[in-house]
């Protein structure tokens, strides 16, 4: 192996060049990571209010009556009421906690087949427990 030069030195400005554009990119990030988030100057535009739904409220008592509006509703006549409503529409549903559940349940499942998609159900929260 006559022709081979042998392994002298190593040439460290390659190294260098690296090492410093990675120091670049991680100041560069952690003066991001730092402030938690990038200033940006957002456009300002018009602003109109948002017209918010009102929330339509049903309650069902311990014997298993629904009334709507304070006023009591069978079942079916729940249907006709709501057919003219936005289904986007919130609805609040409180029910007594003693009620029979087949009752919550055919309320429940009748917003759900008129395809009512903002159902909150309204809870106290638990004290001590």
């Amino acid at each position: 192996m006559k022709g081979e030069k042998g392994f002298e030195s190593l040439n460290m400005v390659p190294f260098i060049d690296i090492m410093l554009v990675l120091l670049t990119i991680v100041l560069t990030t952690s003066s991001f990571i730092a402030s938690g988030r990038i200033a940006v100057n957002l456009p300002s535009a018009s602003v109109e209010p948002v017209q918010e739904k009102e929330t339509e409220v049903l309650e069902i008592d311990a014997a298993g009556t629904i009334f709507h509006g304070g006023e009591p509703v069978p079942l079916a006549a729940l249907r006709t009421k709501f057919e003219k409503l936005d289904r986007e529409t919130p609805i609040l549903l409180r029910a007594d906690k003693t009620l029979a559940l087949q009752v919550f349940v055919d309320v429940a499942d009748l917003l759900k087949s008129m395809s009512f998609s903002r159902l909150a159900v309204q809870t106290e929260a638990r004290r001590g427990g």
